[in-house]
């Protein structure tokens, strides 16, 4: 058999190998950018390469870098780790539409269905537990398997007739007037109550630097967005695991008027108090939340 023959049998043999071998998985699909259904360029991280995935959604003001210390615990524990920005935040696109709930879980369900995830576990802190119920209320969970709320805000922060757990929106009206008149004053007054005193200095300065990266604008776009939006009768719709973390120390989002109100709300939900813990509790009690989450993940 000449040359010719031995490489044209090999080649024929390669072949009939490949068709009679059984199928591989498909890798996970990673692609680079994610388009919400506006255009708005959506950036996101992807690290990790486990089969389980994990889908976090950043606070109001915040972006996927607030998730760090998350992102290196759950890598390391061989999940693949997905993190984004929020249109405006961080290096997605500053926008100056899109600032509904609506919207906004569109662009979740955007990183869900671009990057072609299934049985993923979300977590979201603050305005991205909002996010993350109106998602699944919105989109259904045929993508998920749980959800994972830390320290959320809603699921109604405007009082009404019906919602004694609310404040005036007078009161939210004078915020957005702090933020537009010096957002760096109103940020670096309200950082210590965010953190605890036993949390370091330079992380403390990091996160609040972050959330001045954030356009004043897009700010006050996001946060009336939020305290807008009403989730009260999304939460009859969430059909998966939830665990829901919460601080009674938080000043931002009150336990009473929000963890406990998404507690209430959801069927099944699972409520974990942490005593004297703030808003930034996912920082302040880092290895108790990884706990609580890895449990929560793995059960």
């Amino acid at each position: 058999m000449n040359r010719r023959h031995i490489l044209t049998s090999a080649l024929v043999a390669g072949v009939a190998a490949q068709v009679a071998a059984p199928a591989l998985a498909a890798p996970k699909r990673r692609i680079s950018q994610i388009v919400a259904r506006d255009g708005t360029r959506l950036h996101h991280r992807d690290f990790g390469a486990g089969p389980k995935t994990l889908v976090f959604t950043a606070s109001w003001a915040l972006d996927s870098r607030m998730w760090d210390y998350q992102v290196a615990h759950f890598a390391a524990l061989g999940y693949r780790c997905i993190a984004w920005d929020r249109r405006g935040h961080g290096r997605s696109d500053v926008t100056s539409a899109g600032w509904d709930m609506d919207t906004l879980a569109d662009d979740l369900a955007a990183v869900l269905e671009q990057l072609d995830l299934r049985d993923v576990i979300l977590v979201g802190h603050s305005m991205g537990g909002a996010e993350t119920i109106r998602y699944l209320a919105r989109h259904g969970a045929a993508r998920v398997r749980k959800a994972a709320l830390i320290a959320p805000v809603g699921p109604f922060l405007l009082q009404a007739g019906d919602n004694p757990y609310g404040a005036p929106r007078s009161v939210f009206e004078g915020v957005w007037a702090q933020y537009a008149a010096d957002f760096p004053k109103w940020a670096y007054e309200n950082q210590a109550a965010f953190f605890t005193p036993q949390t370091s200095r330079p992380l403390q300065e990091q996160l609040t630097r972050q959330l001045l990266e954030v356009p004043a604008p897009v700010a006050i776009a996001a946060q009336k967005a939020l305290i807008t939006a009403d989730l009260r009768g999304d939460l009859s719709k969430i059909g998966r695991p939830v665990l829901i973390l919460h601080g009674d120390k938080d000043a931002s989002a009150p336990l009473a008027a929000t963890g406990a109100r998404f507690a209430a709300g959801i069927r099944g939900a699972e409520l974990k108090v942490y005593p004297g813990a703030p808003h930034g509790i996912w920082v302040t009690h880092l290895a108790q939340v990884n706990r609580d989450l890895e449990a929560f993940f793995g059960g």
